[in-house]
């Protein structure tokens, strides 16, 4: 599967998982621990295996998760 692809299953599974973010320091902190995550997988020297893959997944999910969740819709120019 392709990284994009990973990345909408893993915000479905979130999304089915655990409720809205429901504040943005609550939805920054789901962020920053899943890229702690892949901080300790960079600094094991194994930021190239598939549980990097996956955190970085995570992250990108997650990210979006937030947008969705605590961000007003961007304004058509």
């Amino acid at each position: 599967m392709s990284a994009v692809s990973d990345t909408v299953a893993e915000l479905a599974r979130a999304r089915s998982k655990f409720a809205a973010m429901d504040t943005p320091h609550y939805g920054y902190a789901v962020i920053l621990e899943e890229l702690d995550e892949l901080w300790e997988h960079v600094k094991a020297n194994t930021g190239r295996s598939p549980e990097a893959r996956a955190e970085a997944i995570q992250i990108a999910a997650m990210a979006l998760r937030y947008a969705e969740d605590l961000c007003e819709p961007r304004s058509e120019a």
